[in-house]
């Protein structure tokens, strides 16, 4: 089953034009810059933006079409806005106690309550809240509406970097224990790195990329349009852990071993990684590398080598055992190793260069 959105809606200065078949399970990202119609697009899958020339169809049940309109409170969605908009003059029991009131179930509250970890926050006054906090209440009273589908826009932005490391990690439990869709609206890479299985990038008011995250993150000319914060994200799983240096060691699908900061996680443990094209050199297949402070020394393959946003630079596509990466280098450099599509190289990428 799937999400089909097809929506055509002008505005003075913007026209939203896009035709988009969406999986119904895991968390897609719509990411864009400021502007690129990323609210307007989830307020249309809402039915808060009334768009006639428009068609929806969830899971196979038409929600729009050219004659018919399904209005939003009988769309079975939650959705978490910036800001949380809690009842300020209800305790955060009550704020979720509202939102239990429109579910379709009575299945217990405890366990959304556990999940985001608010059980001890039921007594308060949202004004006694941290904005993470009243998020937190926010996402779980969305969720007590018993929603088939959950929509996000923006759900960080308002909130400071400590506040958004607080919420980050309940955002991921969502991920693993939600079984339903979920379209997340982000302007943030990280984000979008950490939490998506699924990417839109919107541009102009038009998609310009749509697919599975990894692949999409190294396809085309996406890397440019996320400038500094180009990467890949890989999946790997937690084979050993060293105490002494408190390092961890990751293998990829193919093999291929990534030593990373040693977070806690158990072995065993599979984990979703990004690393940023930036953090990675390349030195000649002839010449491994050797003494050196670099811990991951990887072989690969150059697939492609792309202009990047300045003249200056390059993008070299790589392949490590089946497994995407991005080396951001000097055209000079580039030139001087005399890289091309089919030769092999050594890619290094710092330990503390890798993010969980």
């Amino acid at each position: 089953m799937s999400i089909e959105a097809r929506f055509q809606l002008a505005y003075p200065g913007f026209t939203l034009d896009v035709d988009l078949c969406l999986p119904s399970r895991g968390i897609t990202a719509i990411f864009g810059r400021s502007g690129s119609g990323k609210t307007t697009l989830l307020r249309a899958i809402a039915g808060l933006e009334r768009v006639l020339r428009g068609r929806l169809v969830f899971e196979g049940e038409v929600w729009q079409d050219v004659n018919f309109f399904l209005p939003t409170h009988r769309r079975a969605l939650g959705y978490v806005f910036q800001e949380a908009n809690l009842f300020p003059h209800l305790s955060v029991q009550a704020n979720l106690a509202y939102g239990k009131k429109r579910r379709r179930s009575q299945s217990d509250l405890e366990p959304i309550v556990e999940l985001l970890g608010i059980s001890h926050l039921l007594g308060r006054m949202p004004e006694r809240l941290s904005g993470g906090e009243r998020q937190r209440v926010a996402i779980a009273r969305a969720l007590l509406a018993n929603p088939r589908l959950l929509l996000m826009d923006e759900p960080l932005a308002a909130l400071d970097a400590e506040r958004r490391n607080e919420i980050l990690p309940y955002l991921e439990s969502l991920h693993d224990e939600l079984k339903i869709p979920v379209l997340y609206v982000s302007h943030a890479a990280d984000e979008v790195a950490r939490l998506a299985d699924h990417l839109v990038v919107l541009e102009g008011g038009r998609v310009v990329a749509a697919g599975p995250l990894a692949a999409t993150l190294a396809s085309a000319d996406l890397p440019i349009r996320f400038g500094e914060d180009a990467g890949v994200v890989l999946v790997a799983r937690v084979a050993e852990r060293d105490p002494r240096w408190h390092l961890a060691r990751l293998v990829l699908a193919g093999g291929t071993a990534l030593w990373v900061r040693d977070d806690g996680h158990p072995v065993g443990k599979t984990l979703r990684v990004r690393v940023l094209a930036r953090d990675v050199s390349l030195a000649h297949k002839a010449n491994e590398p050797s003494e050196s402070s670099i811990l991951n020394r990887l072989r690969v393959t150059v697939r492609e080598l792309r202009p990047d946003s300045h003249p200056a630079l390059a993008l070299a596509l790589l392949e490590a055992d089946g497994q995407p990466l991005l080396a951001r280098l000097t055209r000079r450099s580039a030139a001087e190793m005399k890289l091309e599509p089919g030769i092999m190289a050594w890619a290094q990428v710092k330990a503390v260069a890798v993010l969980g």
